[in-house]
């Protein structure tokens, strides 16, 4: 019966590895992988969490970009609509362009607290008068969610 759970301890901590998505001090160099979901209160526009800095890539990653959209089909998609469109939460046209890469990822990696501290958060929760659930997303998952976002917005 041991080697059995060993057996299944080892597939387990194999499949949650992914060998094509970049990791996180590669794209993320200030993230320590620590929580820190205090870090950016010196700097508002790039909201409360552990994302400090994002390297952005032209042109978009196409890789990226099919990731971003499963998620957002899985996650995001009943409460956003990819247009100026208001459902639960608001539409996704033009976000990157009125906020940092840092604030997106930050809002969707540490959203409790960003909704509790960040004032820009706060005021999409008077308007939308929802709290965004905590999807427990991943700060690959939430890169690849931003390329998305970028390419909706018309990026290249």
């Amino acid at each position: 019966m041991r080697p059995a759970i060993f057996l299944l301890g080892v597939f387990l901590a194999a499949g949650s590895c992914s060998p094509d998505k970049p990791s996180n001090t590669e794209e993320y160099p200030d993230a320590s992988g620590k929580s820190a979901p205090e870090a950016n209160l010196s700097d508002p526009t790039k909201g409360i969490g552990e994302v400090k800095e994002v390297k952005l890539h032209s042109p978009l990653e196409q890789d990226r970009i099919k990731r971003g959209l499963s998620i957002y089909e899985m996650k995001c998609q009943p409460c956003h609509k990819l247009d100026e469109t208001r459902v639960v939460g608001p539409g996704w046209k033009g976000v990157t362009q009125r906020r940092r890469p840092e604030w997106i990822m930050n809002m969707v990696t540490n959203v409790d607290v960003m909704l509790e501290k960040d004032t820009e958060a706060q005021k999409l929760l008077e308007l939308c008068l929802t709290r965004m659930p905590n999807q427990n997303v991943s700060l690959g998952d939430a890169r690849d969610v931003l390329e998305f976002m970028r390419s909706n917005d018309g990026e290249k």
